[in-house]
């Protein structure tokens, strides 16, 4: 049996993000070979979302991606809002919305169309080490794209709101679009137009 070195475990942690006590036991398990440490704490962070799977991730925040004449809103969700204030967090929020940009999906509350961002890029297994990373249930909830030949977005409250809007006109109209966009985020509107309201 190979001896497990301090430098070994700092080494597989900072190859994989997991915690200390994590990487100590996958070199156990492995024998002190690196390459079979991580592909155990990959199964190892599976079956902990899997275990996870049943918990309410009811918190979480929005992140926007904006490219030319497209943009995209994705929200991902975790257990606490304490996860949502975390660095690496939101930066895996932000790898959802840079990978639904680029996706050509449309988005929504699609379970088909987030199946698909997941596949795309190894997204699931980025979703898995993060699960096991930062310890709580992590879900992509939805995202949305919109496209026209001027788009902009808002995020409000470190991102606890998202809004992109999109429209027919002059790249010098994204001014006033920031503006509805900041206005959507303060009002939250039902409707678009008089023929979307019931009578």
């Amino acid at each position: 049996m190979a001896a497990i070195t301090a430098a070994m475990v700092k080494e597989l942690r900072e190859m994989t993000g997991a915690g200390m006590m994590d990487c100590k036991k996958a070199l156990n398990e492995c024998d002190g070979n690196m390459d079979a440490a991580v592909d155990f704490l990959k199964k190892s962070g599976a079956a902990k979302m899997e275990k996870k799977a049943s918990r309410i991730a009811a918190e979480g925040i929005a992140r926007v991606a904006v490219e030319g004449n497209v943009a995209v809103v994705a929200e991902v969700n975790s257990e606490t809002d304490f996860v949502a204030k975390n660095e690496t967090f939101q930066e895996f929020v932000q790898l959802v919305a840079d990978n639904a940009l680029a996706s050509g999906l449309n988005g929504g509350k699609n379970g088909e169309d987030i199946e698909a961002l997941l596949e795309m890029n190894g997204l699931k297994d980025v979703l898995i080490e993060k699960t096991a990373t930062i310890g709580e249930k992590l879900s992509v909830r939805r995202f949305e794209k919109v496209e026209g030949e001027c788009v902009a977005s808002y995020l409000h409250a470190g991102g606890k709101i998202g809004v992109i809007v999109a429209a027919d006109g002059a790249a010098d109209v994204k001014e006033a679009l920031t503006n509805v966009a900041m206005q959507i985020a303060a009002m939250n509107p039902q409707y678009i137009s008089r023929e979307d309201i019931s009578q």
